[in-house]
């Protein structure tokens, strides 16, 4: 993966295809809150990956896609108490610059703790 902040995390992007990305990562006691409970930039961090990678795939790997985020909404729905927190993105709309993307996160694939949206800019090539 060639994304430094995510690596620092301990991330690991386990899908990639056309439409659709998954990225997995453990959870320690680094990345809990003071509630001992899974800290809410760590979730969102994820699912701005997830959504924003389902409408980057490019089957070629010598042409990357690149983008960035327009906006992200999200919404807490459990705690994150578990083992492993999977966020998936799913590619709702692509446009010529822009695109939709929801996602979905994850605790030990059992318990639904977040929903996010988004939308994302294209990079153009120079």
């Amino acid at each position: 993966m060639d994304n430094p902040f995510l690596e620092l995390l301990n991330v690991e992007h386990t899908v990639w295809r056309e439409g659709y990305s998954e990225f997995e990562m453990a959870i320690t006691p680094a990345v809990l809150n003071r509630q001992r409970v899974l800290q809410g930039g760590v979730i969102s961090t994820l699912l701005d990956a997830a959504c924003g990678y389902s409408g980057l795939y490019s089957p070629d790997a010598d042409t990357p896609i690149h983008g960035f985020t327009l906006s992200l909404t999200m919404n807490f729905l459990d705690k994150g108490l578990g083992d492993r927190i999977t966020a998936k993105g799913y590619l709702e709309r692509k446009g010529k610059s822009v695109f939709f993307a929801r996602g979905e996160a994850w605790v030990d694939s059992r318990i639904l703790i977040a929903t996010a949206l988004g939308t994302f800019k294209y990079v153009r090539s120079r």
